[in-house]
């Protein structure tokens, strides 16, 4: 039997996951902790948001971990993605907006494992300033923090392509790198031959912001396919949000990147964002904790502005729900070829 989901625009499941497990430094694991206590469930429900608060799941904690230099602390992260799943599972089936607070970028692994459980095809807006496309072949760090995308797509470490039974999580065709800037060599060779598409930070500048993420939702069919939301903040410029694990010149205005929140947020077919990176070891007084709050909850306020739609079940790509080992056979989308941004 089909299990029947109609998403609620004015509803949001907050998960805590923290985890700095895949990360490049500790610190990130605090802040589901720092984000609520600067008041984010407040804001959110005096935006209009019903609040379905289901906690944390256990930290998962940064180390060095030199047996496993092509995969560092990969065994820790799988747990903890065992523990997210669990948790998303449930919000994903409420049908209200699943908001994943991270922790490391490993954590939208577990949200699409979980949404993947009811929907047979995914797609995967990526707003991040890196690919995170590197391979425990290709990683010049070991941290899985580099290699979630490639994870994704089945082509990373083997613990986390096989977290989903049958990879890949998302097909590379319906994952869109929005805001790209550091490239490794072997991603950049990746991309010229893959179908997945991308954007460089300089292209949604001078496109503007809300233009350029209009047109990647479309390509990714946003108005009719359920898609989730990767958002790293690093892509913030570092003048205007420091408090990230690997700062650097460049990236985005915080404006350009609410702009495109803003637009990713609007469609009834969003199921999940993912926030990630953000550091409050690096924000001793709490004033990116503020922004960040900031930018979710006037992003995510177009949500409550637009008239509520009337709830309808689940179109064509509504899944039966049985463990992930089910076979699938996702649509083929209707795809062109990539237009290489670089």
């Amino acid at each position: 039997m089909a299990v029947k989901i109609a998403r609620q625009q004015k509803k949001i499941a907050l998960i805590g996951a923290p985890s700095s497990a895949a990360a490049f430094l500790p610190g990130s694991e605090k802040a589901p902790a720092a984000l609520r206590a600067a008041g984010l469930v407040e804001r959110l429900q005096s935006a209009g948001f019903e609040v379905i608060d289901h906690g944390d799941c256990a930290p998962r904690m940064f180390a060095e971990d030199d047996e496993h230099r092509r995969a560092r602390n990969v065994n820790e992260i799988v747990a903890g993605l065992t523990d997210l799943k669990a948790h998303a599972e449930i919000a994903v089936k409420s049908g209200a907006l699943v908001l994943v607070l991270g922790g490391d970028c490993a954590q939208t692994i577990g949200l699409l494992t979980a949404a993947r459980r009811y929907y047979k095809h995914l797609n995967l807006l990526w707003m991040d300033r890196d690919a995170d496309l590197n391979t425990p072949a290709s990683t010049p760090s070991g941290r899985i923090d580099g290699m979630v995308v490639a994870g994704i797509i089945g082509k990373g470490a083997p613990e986390l392509v096989r977290f989903w039974g049958e990879p890949p999580l998302v097909r590379e065709p319906d994952i869109y790198l929005f805001g790209v800037e550091r490239l490794d060599p072997p991603e950049q060779e990746f991309l010229a031959k893959s179908p997945m598409r991308h954007i460089l930070a300089a292209d949604v500048q001078r496109k503007s912001a809300a233009v350029a993420a209009k047109d990647v939702l479309a390509h990714l069919h946003a108005d009719s396919r359920e898609y989730v939301v990767h958002l790293d903040t690093d892509l913030i410029s570092n003048a205007e949000f420091p408090a990230v694990n690997v700062p650097a010149e460049g990236g985005l205005p915080l404006s350009d990147v609410r702009a495109a929140l803003t637009e990713a947020a609007r469609s009834t077919f969003l199921v999940g964002l993912t926030i990630t990176q953000y550091n409050p070891d690096k924000d001793p007084d709490g004033s990116n904790a503020r922004k960040l709050i900031d930018l979710l909850v006037e992003s995510l306020s177009v949500r409550t502005e637009a008239e509520t739609p009337t709830p309808t079940p689940q179109p064509e790509s509504a899944a039966e729900a049985v463990p992930e080992t089910r076979e699938s056979a996702p649509q083929e989308p209707d795809v062109t070829l990539p237009e290489t941004s670089s």
